[in-house]
């Protein structure tokens, strides 16, 4: 059996795909707790909406949140979501550079 490394793993092509993805889902949770909001039904907890942000998924949030206007009303999203992919991308600048 043929051992993989982490660099094989780590790959640009790999993170972009992952980048994609979380996005995307992002996108889509905002989406749907909006309908589920709109209907009285069960939400997606706020701290899961918190969670995809933090994995990556800040810009999908971010855009569904302002594309459906879902939870624009409370500070901690629309500060928190922003803040937190700021947060990101500068620990991946100073990953990367220094």
């Amino acid at each position: 059996m043929e051992e993989i490394s982490i660099q094989e793993i780590f790959t640009i092509k790999n993170i972009i795909i992952y980048f994609i993805i979380i996005n995307i889902i992002g996108f889509l949770i905002m989406y749907i707790d909006k309908q589920k909001a709109k209907k009285g039904k069960w939400r997606i907890p706020e701290k899961t909406l918190f969670i995809i942000t933090a994995l990556g998924g800040g810009i999908g949030t971010i855009a569904g949140m302002y594309t459906f206007r879902h939870k624009t009303q409370k500070i901690a999203f629309v500060i928190g979501f922003p803040l937190i992919t700021i947060l990101e991308i500068m620990a991946i600048i100073y990953y990367k550079f220094f």
